[in-house]
């Protein structure tokens, strides 16, 4: 009785082993295919979503930014930088300090009343050179063999093979640029309103406050660059698979807003004058992915690659070149100088080139030289045979007129009369 009871308390597993293999076969299968489907083929959202998504991230960063800023300040502790203290010339006169306010009335500028420009002009000047990159990378592969050395430099991954570039597009339009508009800023590009800009305009330059030039720009082109490389798995040994990969990505449409400013020369810290230029972050950058995965069994146009390079791209952009980041770029000096001189050469400075062009080649030049001894031996020749014969035709006339108007005979005295030519004697 004791023993039937023990057999009873004794619970038998639900499931056997069997069975729990094939459930856990299962529900590996289910999560493999639910990724799959959800995560690899999974519809992305709409590039509405996705760019209003971005604005307001980039949006959020910038308000951030700049709110850091205003708590920073501390105008009541400011303390005005320090510059050498260096004995001025008394013959250079120096003018009156430069503002910004000042620059605008001698330009006729009103920052309040302006209306935009066009920049028809400066888009023409754009579009050629542009144009003319184009037409030097047609006929030069230096662009070509730049992209492919960036892109297998040291820093490329162990899991990457060789990236090798299989298409290059240019493009064929040109960015356009218009509402160009001339505000004012502080010295950390935050724009000034009416009233603080009217208290500051008086300010010298290269105190805090400058203008500002901000302009929209619209391209839109297909700029394609197609590559492909491999996808090596290294473990548990080197080369255990290969996985082919092909992506091109094009930028179909760029917009947004352009900002440009010159940051003055500090000559106490020897920095020369610099052009800053960022972009707002309200811009909008479209791109068209395409990617091929595999070699027998290929998949195309995978949605999550698609999404994983273009949201690396948006940040390497951001990054770079939207606020608060900015690129700065040192201008030459703009004094002109006689080094730079090109085109009008005197004739003085033309033959001495000439000549010291042709000494560069030896036989030319000693048959050019040869040949300008002859000419000039020739001209001497000719020039003295010629005063020869007019001093020998002005003596004979000379001559001639004295015998002519020399007396006849001794009758010449009483007479009074002169032998003539042509007459005959005793005539």
């Amino acid at each position: 009785m004791a023993a039937s009871d023990m057999c009873s308390a004794t619970r038998e597993p639900a499931l056997s082993f069997t069975q729990g293999l094939i459930v856990g076969q299962i529900s590996v299968v289910l999560l493999i295919a639910a990724f799959i489907k959800f995560f690899i083929f999974g519809d992305p959202p709409s590039a509405e979503v996705t760019a209003a998504a971005r604005a307001s991230e980039r949006r959020s960063r910038t308000l951030a930014h700049k709110e850091s800023l205003l708590t920073l300040r501390t105008p009541n502790l400011r303390q005005p930088q320090q510059t050498l203290n260096r004995k001025k010339s008394t013959v250079l006169r120096n003018p009156p300090a430069l503002t910004i306010g000042s620059i605008l009335n001698k330009t006729y500028y009103n920052v309040d009343s302006h209306q935009p420009e066009s920049l028809d002009w400066f888009n023409v000047l754009i579009a050629q050179t542009i144009a003319q990159a184009r037409s030097d990378a047609q006929h030069d592969d230096a662009i070509l063999n730049s992209l492919n050395k960036a892109l297998n430099n040291g820093a490329r991954p162990d899991f990457l093979d060789e990236i090798k570039v299989t298409e290059l597009t240019l493009g064929e339009d040109f960015p356009i640029l218009s509402n160009c508009r001339v505000i004012p800023v502080d010295e950390d590009g935050i724009g000034l309103d009416e009233h603080e800009f009217h208290a500051k305009s008086s300010q010298p330059m290269g105190e805090g406050t400058r203008l500002q030039a901000r302009m929209d720009v619209d391209l839109s082109d297909m700029i394609t660059l197609a590559i492909e490389t491999k996808l090596l798995l290294n473990y548990p040994k080197r080369l255990t698979a290969v996985l082919p990969v092909a992506l091109a990505v094009s930028i179909v449409r760029f917009s947004g807003t352009l900002s440009i400013s010159f940051i003055p020369s500090n000559p106490s810290q020897s920095t020369p004058t610099m052009m800053r230029f960022y972009f707002l972050d309200d811009y909008r950058l479209e791109f068209s992915i395409r990617s091929l995965v595999g070699s027998r069994s290929r998949l195309q146009d995978v949605p999550k690659i698609a999404q994983i390079v273009e949201a690396r791209l948006h940040r390497w952009f951001d990054e770079r070149a939207v606020e608060p980041r900015f690129q700065e770029i040192a201008l030459p000096s703009l004094w002109p100088r006689k080094k730079n001189t090109r085109g009008g050469e005197d004739p003085l400075d033309a033959a001495s080139a000439a000549g010291s062009a042709s000494a560069s080649a030896a036989g030319s030049t000693n048959m050019g030289k040869g040949k300008s001894r002859e000419t000039a031996r020739d001209l001497r020749d000719e020039t003295a045979s010629w005063k020869e014969v007019h001093a020998e035709s002005s003596a004979r006339a000379a001559s001639d007129h004295l015998r002519y108007r020399r007396t006849r005979g001794g009758d010449a005295s009483s007479t009074g009369e002169y032998s003539m030519p042509g007459s005959y004697l005793g005539t």
